[in-house]
């Protein structure tokens, strides 16, 4: 592999260097070959030979530089102070197929300096979830840290029970979060021009030409941030742990904890247990990403050329972007131009489905039977469910409505289908399709897993190996339970 270590080469005070410790009997549990081929992995025999071994902790190979991170943050709108990989190394940064650089980060490696009160590792169930979520995610165009792989171990580490310890592989553009620089800027505020311009150099390159470099930097996260969370309500996913220090500085989904996909459709949907107030609801993330992001900024203020006006105007972009990018999206998942008619009954839409607590993934793939009934009887099956789920005042509602919306399509509909198709997935990660593979997985059977794994490889798609429980929802009245942080 190409390798491009360039954080082990910041100040010492930015991390603390140190092997992971290894795992007992670590196992294979799922093998990601599309990263593999990406970063080159697969090119070389030693790592794909001791592919188990390298995440179980037990080798590290010679070229890598093993480090824990510090950062600090805000949690749940609180100053959190010093935080930092509690449990997880980067072990090293390497060039993929594409010249970019990734960040190679093994999560449940053992204790470090910021592990706190924690114990290091990661549980089985977790890792799962983060993994077929990070692969759903980047299936789905959302831009999203993946995994190489995880591991399975026999040992034992505590959190509600007694659980079998794992670790994952994680892969990213940047582990860099807000979190640095509420560090940086409370415990070491020297380091600040330095590792701005390191940030500017290894992820904004292009920034340089722009007459403030830093101001262009500094817009490029707020507008890569606002296209994210867009990006996330489009598909109706919930990061659920929204802290200053789990949002990346590129604009990619980083750290998976309580997180979900949307079934019934409920925007005040709060999926992180320990939410009591709902801070990080489904409706609440456009804010939350705005709110992070005004903690964020001020810090510039140090940095010359940067004024309040400068931090007041890089803010006054999320706003405009975010409702565009979502705007756009919510268009195209009805096929439509992107104009005030078919916003309108966009909205009018969503208004419909979140009346009869329609499930949000099959409401919008079941409209392709409305746009060509003869083409699409998997999406015939959806609407005929669709339908039979409305109540009197809900029908006369959606009849009302698909007159309207045949009203806007062209007479050429292959267009509309085929940005229909390109929009609306068949297939999300349903909290119910996960656990049934960590139901199995504890049980040593990772088949479920490797299905999952290859049905959301392509979720625009239908496939033979799917299930009904795959495309099921909760029944309507049917609590959904939040989940649970621990990890």
């Amino acid at each position: 592999m190409d390798y491009c270590h360039t954080y082990a080469n910041l100040d010492t005070r930015l991390y603390n260097k140190q092997p992971p410790v290894p795992l007992d009997n670590p196992r294979a549990g799922h093998f990601n070959p599309y990263v593999a081929k990406r970063l080159g992995w697969d090119k070389d025999e030693d790592l794909m030979s001791h592919w188990v071994e390298i995440l179980g902790g037990q080798y590290v190979p010679a070229q890598w530089t093993p480090l824990a991170m510090v950062y600090a943050g805000h949690q749940f709108g609180h100053w959190a102070g010093q935080l930092g990989d509690g449990r997880g190394l980067l072990m090293a940064q390497v060039r993929d197929t594409n010249g970019d650089c990734q960040d190679l980060h093994l999560k449940g490696s053992g204790l470090t300096p910021y592990s706190r009160m924690g114990d290091g590792r990661a549980v089985l169930r977790s890792t799962i979830r983060e993994y077929l979520c990070g692969h759903a995610l980047t299936q789905l165009g959302v831009p999203s840290s993946t995994a190489l792989g995880f591991v399975v171990s026999d040992t034992p580490v505590r959190r509600e029970r007694m659980e079998a310890g794992a670790a994952l592989m994680r892969v990213a553009d940047s582990h860099i979060r807000l979190g640095h620089i509420e560090w940086i800027a409370s415990f070491a505020p020297d380091l600040l021009a330095g590792f701005t311009d390191y940030m500017l150099d290894t992820y904004y390159p292009e920034c340089r030409d722009a007459p403030v470099p830093v101001a262009a930097f500094l817009q490029q996260v707020v507008e890569r941030t606002a296209r994210l969370i867009a990006d996330w309500q489009l598909t109706g996913f919930a990061h659920g742990v929204m802290n200053t220090d789990n949002l990346s500085i590129t604009g990619s989904t980083l750290d998976f904890g309580p997180f979900g996909f949307m079934e019934r459709f409920n925007p005040g949907w709060i999926n992180n247990h320990s939410d009591h107030t709902g801070r990080y609801s489904y409706q609440n993330q456009p804010a939350i990403g705005y709110w992070n992001l005004q903690q964020w900024l001020p810090h510039f203020l140090r940095l010359p050329n940067i004024s309040r006006a400068t931090i007041d105007e890089c803010l006054s972009i999320y706003e405009p972007v975010f409702m565009q990018h979502y705007q756009i999206g919510m268009c195209h998942k009805l096929g439509l131009m992107h104009d005030q008619a078919s916003l309108n009954i966009a909205f009018d839409f969503l208004t419909l489905v979140e009346s009869q607590r329609l499930d949000y993934t099959n409401s919008f793939r079941a409209l392709l039977a409305v746009v060509d009934t003869a083409q699409h009887p998997y999406e015939q099956t959806l609407l005929t469910a669709f339908i039979n789920e409305l109540t009197p005042e809900g029908l006369s509602t959606w009849q009302d409505w698909r007159a309207r919306y045949i009203a806007l399509l062209p007479e050429d509909t292959s267009e509309v289908i085929n940005t229909m198709r390109a929009n609306n997935p068949v297939y999300v990660l349903r909290n119910a399709m996960a656990q049934r593979a960590i139901t199995a997985a504890e049980q040593g059977q990772f088949e479920e897993v490797a299905r999952l794994f290859t049905l959301l490889t392509t979720p625009y798609e239908v496939q033979e190996i799917a299930t009904a429980l795959d495309t099921t929802p909760p029944a309507p009245d049917a609590w959904q339970p939040p989940i649970s942080c621990s990890s």
